[in-house]
């Protein structure tokens, strides 16, 4: 064969490789803006995002002005990125997500691709976006799918250096990349990012009696260095401007939180054995099929690789099933090893039986329908209040007003109203109110620990409002519907708007008002009658 028609061969060869991964990414994509963000997470990571590109500050991560330390900045870079280029709304806010499952599924392609063959390679890259589970995941705004997609590239690209070495093949660009996509994982959610694609190679390593090859991997220095460039930047930044940094996010937010009850969402340990199973459905069953007899090797099949996926799946959920507090998404870097495990099954069925084959199809079409259905459902019952809430015609919030969040931070209206800036948030906040609960009370509290001065403008106490409302300017109030129970200075001030759960009142500051004009003024601004009887 000639140079050139093996150029051509070679270029046809990545073109086709190209075109399903991105016929995959626009898959993932496509109905990620159909639908409103879902509280609290998306309106939370979505907000921090939006605070970045609008304040200009893409160092600190801030939640309604304060240090939010909860998580690494990954997320909120790429967010915020997406909104610069194309508008601050949903699907922007929900493309690091999609980023990170196109990354979770073209590292799993790829790692088939080189070390299985190609049927099966694309069996498991389309059971993986056809999941339920994966495909929701990848289009809600959150961490959970971005470290999932570093934590896939990091094995699959440790486990082809792991092989390679052991072949005597090349690894040292393999190996990079596993250490430049674990310090990916570490911007975008911390230690796990690490801890976890480490478990599963040392583990796999050690079952397979590999392990020089994985202790020479270990102390490749390079890798280490490359890690420390990609992710140590932002955290010694964060270190020397914040010296409770360290404490905060590496020793409480990993381990306290990881050890500690008291959290949200506490489940028992077998919690997301069902979790997986049910919401791969309709994929999960055709495991079966591989667990009864192993599948036949693939035409340049690798001894250890069922081995290296049943490892890696076992030890993400284990890991993720020992703390008390569980969150579905959690475990999403299971996925990945689950679906070439159901292309195994699938390569059985279809040896096994030719017929098989519409059975396939038509597994594939449901798990498509059910992907598009649970998109439909998260859209209809997983809207808050908050974000159908709108503004009559005519009313806006404009530069220079004072918006003020009445006992609740509402974390989709700055979103959706584009406030130009952080609100006051009246409540109260004393530490023993403000850390007796895992929620958006305690998140801003422990914000604000971070820069005193600063918590004192935005978190204040509900009594102080009257006298600055009463000030010259206006002032928004966004509050329960019945808040007039909690604040009834509110029954002073024009209602706006309201629904079910959430009303807006304003009132027009003027020159010369005293501190108690919201006094003896009830009938204007009184909410209608449905509204104080909860």
């Amino acid at each position: 064969m000639s140079a050139a028609a093996q150029a051509r061969g070679t270029s046809s060869w990545w073109k086709g490789h190209a075109a399903f991964l991105l016929m995959v990414g626009v898959w993932l994509a496509w109905t990620a803006g159909l639908r409103p963000l879902t509280a609290p997470d998306e309106g939370r990571y979505a907000g921090v995002a939006r605070a970045m590109l609008e304040s200009g500050d893409w160092l600190v991560p801030r939640l309604n002005g304060l240090p939010f330390f909860h998580k690494p900045p990954l997320f909120y870079w790429l967010g915020a990125g997406a909104m610069q280029l194309f508008g601050v709304h949903e699907w922007a806010a929900r493309l690091p997500s999609v980023l990170g499952a196109w990354l979770a599924a073209a590292s799993l392609y790829t790692f088939l691709r080189r070390h299985a063959d190609l049927r099966l390679a694309r069996g498991a890259t389309l059971a993986l976006c056809t999941s339920p589970f994966f495909f929701v995941g990848a289009q809600f705004a959150n961490l959970d799918m971005l470290v999932a997609g570093c934590i896939t590239a990091t094995v699959a690209c440790a486990a082809d250096a792991l092989l390679c070495l052991d072949e005597e093949r090349p690894w040292r660009i393999a190996l990079g990349l596993a250490f430049a996509s674990a310090g990916l994982g570490l911007l975008a959610k911390g230690l796990i990012g690490v801890v976890l694609p480490g478990g599963v190679i040392v583990l796999w390593a050690l079952l397979t009696r590999r392990t020089r090859v994985a202790l020479r991997m270990a102390v490749w220095w390079p890798g280490w260095l490359l890690m420390a460039l990609v992710a140590g930047p932002w955290f010694v930044a964060m270190q020397l401007r914040y010296p409770e940094f360290f404490d905060y996010f590496v020793i409480t937010q990993h381990f306290r939180r990881f050890a500690a009850s008291g959290f949200n969402n506490e489940h028992p340990f077998w919690f997301y054995a069902p979790v997986v199973l049910g919401l791969c459905l309709p994929w999960t069953p055709w495991l079966l099929l591989w667990w009864r007899k192993a599948a036949p090797a693939p035409s340049r099949g690798t001894q250890g690789l069922p081995l290296l996926m049943l490892v890696w799946m076992g030890v993400v959920v284990v890991f993720f099933s020992l703390p008390r507090s569980k969150l579905v998404g959690y475990v999403l870097p299971a996925l990945p090893p689950l679906a070439a495990l159901v292309a195994l099954g699938l390569e059985r069925a279809l040896a096994g039986s030719p017929r098989r084959a519409r059975a396939l199809g038509a597994t594939g079409a449901l798990a498509a329908l059910l992907c598009v259905g649970g998109v439909a459902a998260a859209g209809h019952y997983g809207t808050p209040p908050d974000a159908r809430l709108q503004l009559p015609a005519g009313e806006s919030v404009r530069p220079g007003d004072r918006v003020v969040m009445l006992d609740h931070y509402f974390y989709e209206l700055p979103f959706y109203w584009q406030l130009p800036g952080p609100v006051t948030v009246a409540s109260d906040w004393r530490p023993a109110v403000a850390q007796a609960s895992d929620n958006w009370r305690k998140e801003l509290a422990d914000a604000g620990a971070f820069e005193p001065a600063t918590r004192a403008t935005w978190l204040q106490g509900v009594d102080a409002q009257p006298a600055r409302i009463c000030a010259p300017g206006r002032t928004w109030v966004i509050g329960p519907s019945n808040a007039q129970l909690a604040a009834p200075w509110v029954l002073g001030m024009k209602l706006v708007t309201f629904n079910t759960e959430i009303a807006v009142w304003r009132h027009d500051g003027r020159a010369g008002e005293g501190p108690d004009c919201l006094s003896g003024h009830g009938t204007p601004g009184a909410l209608p009658a449905w509204a104080g009887a909860s």
